[in-house]
C-alpha cells in the first residue's frame, strides 16, 4: 500500500498552494464577508488545471483521476472552502454528468470549455421540496417530437447564477418516479430559464448559491443527456464520486482548523506561558490532527478505488461521512481554542467552522450516508 502522491499529484498540488497563499488567502475573508464570488481568480485557478482535473486530455483537461481531485480540492479548502466548494462541484458534478454520459458530440462542444474554466458548469437536482428524497421531484420534461419541454424550480445550485452549462434533473415518466428521471443539458440565456441569486447563507458565503426556474423551456432531443428515464440511475454514479470530494472538502477545512489553531497557540499567552504549553490545548489539537488525518485516510481510499474501477460507493460514503463531522469538531475546537477571537471575523477560525456545517448536508446528508453504509452490509 503507496501512501506516498504521485509525482504530478505533488506538483499539482504545490502549485495550487502557491497559488491559494498568493490570489486566496489574503482575500477570501472579504469575499465571505461581502458574498462575492470571484470570478477572475476562478478564471485563473481553471488556467491551472483545476477546473478539468477528471476531464480527458483528448478534451482539454488534464486526464487524471479522484484521487488528483482530491488532493486539489483539500489544498484549496485550507483557504477557502466556498473557493473549493466551486472546483469540487464544478469537476464532480457540473462537468463530471456530461463528461460520463454524455455522447461525442456534447463532450466536443462543452468539456474543452468547461475543462479550462471558460465556462462552469452547474448541476440542478434539488429542489424547494426534494432534497436527499429524489422521488419528491416535481419538475417535469415532456417529449413534443424531437424536443422537449421543462417546467419546474430548482434549488440551492451551486454555479446558479454564474453557470453557462447546466446540467438538469427533471421526471420525463411520472409513474416511474425516480426511475423515470431523464437528464438535459441547458445553456444560459434560454427562453424561460431564469436565475435568482440566495444570500444570506450560513457559510460558503462567497460560492454562487441560486433557484432555478424553468418556464416552458424548450430544448432539443440533441440536448438530452444520457437515456430517457436514466438521469436518476446515472446520478447516483456522480453523487459517489462526488461525495470523495466533498470529503477531500471536509479535510482542507479541518487542515486549515489545525494550522490556524497551532499558530495561536504558539503566540497567544495566558498565565505566563503560551496557551499551547497547556496540556488541555494539546490534547485538543492531538484528538483533531488524528481524526483528520484518518478522514484524510479514507477520503484517498475511496478515490484509488474510483481511479482503479472498482466499487466505491460505500467507500465514498464513509469518507464522506467522517471527513465532514470530523471537520466538524475540529472547527469546533479550533474556535474554542481562539476563544474570544475564535468567535470574531478576525481569525478565520470562525469562517471553517461555517463552511465546514455543508459538508454535512449537501451531496447527501450525514443521515443518508449512514444509510447507504448499512445498506451496503446487509447486502451480503
Amino acid at each position: 500500500m503507496d501512501l506516498e502522491l504521485p509525482e504530478d499529484h505533488r506538483a499539482l498540488q504545490a502549485s495550487i498552494r502557491k497559488f491559494c497563499e498568493e490570489k486566496v488567502k489574503p482575500f477570501a475573508r472579504e469575499w465571505d464577508r461581502t458574498e462575492t464570488f470571484p470570478r477572475e481568480v476562478v478564471r485563473e485557478i481553471g488556467q491551472l488545471g483545476a477546473l478539468g482535473i477528471l476531464v480527458k486530455e483528448e478534451y482539454g483537461g488534464a486526464g487524471l483521476g479522484s484521487l488528483a481531485t482530491a488532493v486539489v480540492v483539500e489544498e484549496v479548502a485550507r483557504y477557502d472552502g466556498s473557493l473549493a466548494l466551486t472546483v469540487a462541484s464544478h469537476n464532480g458534478l457540473g462537468s463530471s454528468h456530461i463528461r460520463v454520459f454524455g455522447n461525442e458530440a456534447q463532450k466536443q462542444k462543452y468539456l474543452p470549455k468547461l475543462a479550462t474554466g471558460e465556462w462552469l458548469g452547474a448541476w440542478a437536482l434539488t429542489e424547494p421540496s426534494s432534497g436527499s428524497d429524489a422521488a419528491g421531484m416535481k419538475a417535469t420534461a415532456v417529449r413534443k417530437g424531437d424536443r422537449w419541454v421543462l417546467n419546474g424550480t430548482k434549488m440551492f445550485i451551486t454555479q446558479g447564477t454564474v453557470g453557462d452549462v447546466f446540467v438538469v434533473l427533471a421526471i420525463s415518466n411520472a409513474p416511474q418516479r425516480q426511475k423515470g428521471v431523464t437528464a438535459f443539458i441547458l445553456e444560459k440565456g434560454l427562453k424561460g430559464f431564469s436565475q435568482k441569486s440566495i444570500h444570506g447563507k450560513l457559510g460558503m458565503r462567497s460560492s454562487d448559491t441560486a433557484e432555478l426556474v424553468l418556464e416552458n423551456v424548450e430544448v432539443p432531443d440533441s440536448q438530452r443527456l444520457g437515456d430517457v428515464d436514466h438521469g436518476f440511475i446515472d446520478t447516483l454514479k456522480i453523487l459517489d464520486r462526488g461525495r470523495i470530494t466533498i470529503g477531500a472538502l471536509a479535510v482542507g477545512l479541518g487542515r486549515g482548523a489545525i494550522e490556524e489553531s497551532i499558530r495561536y497557540a504558539k503566540d497567544r499567552t495566558a498565565f505566563g506561558q503560551p496557551i499551547g504549553d497547556f496540556q488541555a490545548i494539546r490534547w485538543m489539537l492531538a484528538d483533531m490532527k488524528t481524526e483528520m488525518d484518518a478522514a484524510r485516510l479514507l477520503v484517498h481510499r475511496a478515490a484509488c478505488m474510483a481511479d482503479a474501477g472498482r466499487p466505491y460507493g460505500q467507500q465514498a460514503s464513509m469518507a464522506k461521512l467522517f471527513a465532514s463531522e470530523a471537520a466538524m469538531r475540529a472547527c469546533n475546537k479550533a474556535v474554542q481554542i481562539h476563544g474570544g477571537y475564535g468567535y470574531t471575523r478576525e481569525f478565520p477560525v470562525e469562517r471553517y467552522l461555517r463552511d465546514a456545517k455543508l459538508c454535512e448536508i449537501g451531496e447527501g446528508t450525514s443521515e443518508v450516508q449512514r444509510s447507504v453504509i448499512a445498506r451496503e452490509l446487509f447486502k451480503h
